[in-house]
């Protein structure tokens, strides 16, 4: 063979090789599906937002230890989006394109801004815990889902606890509720609801907003301690919860009179605040902390004790890691459920994964299996109902850690439907949308 045979057929094997290359690469990637991560673990949010990451990452983690989702492996990114609306839609448009099938804000600021944008690019987007109330509607909002609860859902079971406490609803005329909130999308949202039972049941409701990130409230105690509500309601997030708990606690406030929604019920909260936040009680979206449970210790096993833990090993199983873990298995559960359709072993497109969400069936064999036992109840969602579940507990800050105080509620659906359905349909005439069929509920 001459020089230049020889090179043209080097030439050649490079090429095939390469191309093997190519195939076999695209063919791994192919087997992996991308899970996007929208985070804040800088600035003001960061003390709250990273153990939340850590607790969805880790998860992500331990379904790839185990296997992957019937042997199909996630890989994931973290883009960092410091709370801001703009920045989190800065991420969506980033990471969309390397393949997202799902997004989970993180944000009730980012998920107004996104819901315009999911429907087009045919992702679903899961918002547990938070979002738009009415988006449990799935006949309006298809690509939106509140998973396991909304502020509507948190807003009615803190308002039927205090009526509990009080001897009933009836007991609530003439009772002052202050709601100190956070003043953004997120902290209007439980507004129509306390306004709602407040015409019910004859409380007067107070309105507080503070301006983020909620460092500065002494103006907004002295009007609690003018006002003196019979309750106070916080609807805080980050660095606001501790400086709230901080200024009732200068201000003679009892925390025991003292509510906050999910989002400021968790340890980063009170930890500063110690025994001058004894006694502060919040709802929960199910769990709250759980360190017994089996997926905790499967971490502990699994990550952590091989030096693969995503954070601080003291903090799985805490209110807010859990939160990320639930929220993350919410995500694979609907991949999961979408293979059982379209194929096991497949890696799913965002419509379909759309599908598996609409269509969860997380019953009590399932979370067991999971290892979630005893830290949350059954999840079943449908085309109508995009939130699945409405079920809630509150627990109470004793000092040093939650305990949960008395048994579970939930949210009253007679007043919630009527409420969703009006505020859906408002949105639908808005923006010219028309509710989905019962073909396409089948699709």
């Amino acid at each position: 063979m001459t020089t230049r045979l020889k090179s043209l057929a080097l030439i050649a094997a490079v090429a095939a090789a390469g191309l093997t290359t190519l195939a076999t690469d695209a063919l791994a990637q192919a087997k992996e599906q991308f899970f996007p991560v929208l985070v804040y673990r800088t600035g003001a949010y960061a003390p709250n937002g990273t153990p939340w990451a850590n607790g969805y990452v880790d998860y992500l983690k331990l379904v790839n230890a185990k296997g992957g989702m019937n042997g199909v492996k996630i890989s994931y990114e973290e883009c960092e989006t410091g709370y801001a609306t703009d920045r989190s839609v800065e991420c969506y448009e980033r990471l969309k394109g390397k393949g997202a099938t799902l997004f989970q804000p993180l944000s009730t600021g980012a998920t107004f801004a996104l819901t315009e944008k999911a429907p087009g690019d045919k992702i679903p987007l899961i918002t547990a815990g938070y979002g738009r109330s009415e988006s449990q509607d799935g006949g309006v909002f298809k690509w939106n889902f509140p998973l396991l609860g909304t502020y509507w859902v948190a807003a009615d079971v803190l308002l039927q606890h205090v009526a509990k406490k009080e001897g009933g609803w009836d007991k609530m005329k003439g009772k002052k509720v202050a709601l100190v909130y956070h003043d953004s999308p997120y902290g209007k949202e439980p507004i129509p609801l306390l306004q709602e039972r407040a015409k019910l049941h004859g409380y007067e409701l107070q309105l507080l907003p503070v301006t983020a990130p909620g460092v500065e409230q002494k103006a907004t105690w002295l009007q609690v301690r003018q006002s003196r509500p019979d309750y106070v309601f916080l609807w805080g997030w980050g660095v606001m919860n501790s400086t709230a708990l901080k200024e009732a606690q200068a201000t003679g406030f009892p925390r025991e009179k003292m509510y906050g929604v999910w989002w400021a019920g968790a340890e980063p909260d009170v930890k500063d605040v110690g025994d001058g936040a004894k006694g502060y009680s919040a709802v929960t979206i199910q769990h709250g902390a759980e360190p017994q449970a089996k997926v905790v210790q499967d971490i502990l096993k699994e990550l952590h004790a091989k030096n693969q833990g995503t954070g601080p090993k003291e903090e799985v199983g805490q209110v807010l890691y859990m939160r990320g873990l639930l929220s993350a298995m919410l995500g694979v559960e609907g991949v999961k459920r979408a293979q059982e359709r379209f194929g096991k072993g497949k890696v799913m497109n965002g419509e379909q994964v759309r599908w598996g969400l609409e269509n969860l069936a997380l019953d009590q064999k399932k979370l067991d299996a999971l290892g979630l036992a005893g830290v949350m109840r059954p999840v079943s969602t449908s085309c109508v109902d995009h939130m699945g579940s409405s079920w809630a507990r509150v627990h109470t800050w004793d000092g040093k850690k939650w305990n949960f105080v008395g048994d579970w509620y939930q949210a009253d659906e007679q007043i919630l439907k009527p409420m969703v359905k009006a505020t859906a349909e408002k949105y639908a005439a808005e923006k010219k949308l028309t509710r989905r069929t019962p073909e396409d509920c089948q699709s």
